[in-house]
């Protein structure tokens, strides 16, 4: 590399740094090795404490979306919102099903198979349309998962069709009970979340970072920005297909309306209620997303009211979304605490 871009690089790592710097104190203490420790432990007792199938149903749904969510992360560090992810969960759920219904192949083998599946189709489109951005792309990838629940639907001989395919069998019949797949569900999301957190903060993760904050000047420092946003799409398109894979054998059914758009807008609304730019966030919109509508079951008719005045408020007053409460909070109070140094 030569010395004009190893000082533009220098350049844009330093442009990035503050922001981070002024993140780090806020957010510290939810990623410190105890405090996570803590949590997966508590989450292993959980079974132990409350052994209630509604309880560890409703613990694995929030794995499997976090696992989704965390995916679509990825890409939306690079800069990208996509509103087709749901679309990749189909397909890896799909190829899971029929390669166990169907190929009678062995979980873990169908499992590689829905990663595999809706990576590769990332892998073929994400060069054309990683070109685009902003509305452009947004609009293409809602085009996209509109032609992928089309084919889903009409490719009745091995999709089901609209009816989809029901008897889609648990991974053993170990795991066919709620607690050893509660189990299973756990250990994908703890190993994909810290796959996806030591990623980010790597010198990928930064590189990401540098392509999002200015692609033109990350692009001048050197970095091979398409062949980045490439590799991220792929990855994050493929562990979206685990989540679909996962939620398929969970549910024993799937069928077109579980990967549509709306299921793709509650994975970006996750995303934004939680924070885009942290990998707490999309945990945060998870738990807020899919255990909120449990304890208003009793006002069906509120859920979507409330979430609206939520999204308004989040969008108004915390720009980073849930996790960045900390640092609206901390700013508010150094501007306190200079009013009084001024008095």
């Amino acid at each position: 590399m030569s010395e004009q871009s190893t000082i533009d690089s220098g350049v844009l790592h330093q442009s990035i740094r503050p922001r981070r710097l002024a993140e780090q104190p806020v957010r510290r203490w939810l990623t410190h090795p105890a405090v996570l420790a803590i949590i997966v432990l508590a989450l292993i007792a959980l079974p132990l404490v409350a052994p209630n199938k509604f309880i560890l149903s409703v613990a694995v749904t929030t794995f499997i979306t976090a696992i989704a969510a965390a995916s679509l992360h990825l890409i939306v560090r690079t800069g990208h919102v996509s509103l087709g992810h749901a679309a990749f969960m189909g397909i890896g759920a799909y190829v899971s099903a029929i390669a166990t219904m169907q190929l009678n192949l062995a979980f873990p083998l169908a499992l590689t198979l829905g990663f595999l599946a809706p990576a590769a189709l990332a892998l073929l489109i994400g060069p054309v349309v990683l070109r685009l951005t902003g509305k452009y792309f947004v609009l293409v990838t809602f085009l996209l998962g509109e032609i992928v629940r089309t084919v889903f639907v009409n490719w009745s001989s091995v999709t089901g069709g609209s009816t989809g395919i029901s008897g889609v069998p648990a991974p053993s019949p170990l795991f066919a009970q709620p607690v050893p797949f509660y189990y299973l569900a756990l250990a994908f999301v703890v190993l994909i979340l810290a796959f996806i957190g030591r990623l980010l903060s790597s010198e990928i993760g930064r590189t990401i970072e540098s392509i999002r904050e200015s692609e033109p000047l990350a692009r001048c420092s050197g970095v091979p920005v398409l062949r980045t946003k490439v590799a991220i799409f792929v990855l994050g398109c493929g562990l979206a297909g685990v989540a679909g894979a996962l939620q398929g054998h969970f549910v024993h059914y799937i069928d077109p309306t579980s990967f549509s758009v709306d299921q793709s807008l509650n994975l970006v609304v996750i995303n934004v209620v939680g924070g885009m730019y942290t990998l707490i966030g999309p945990i945060v919109g998870t738990l807020f997303i899919v255990l909120l509508p449990e304890f208003l079951r009793g006002y069906v008719e509120l859920q979507h009211v409330f979430f609206g005045i939520v999204l308004i408020i989040v969008m108004a007053f915390f720009s980073g979304g849930i996790a960045d409460i900390g640092t609206l909070f901390g700013r508010l109070s150094q501007e306190r605490d200079a009013r009084r140094a001024t008095k």
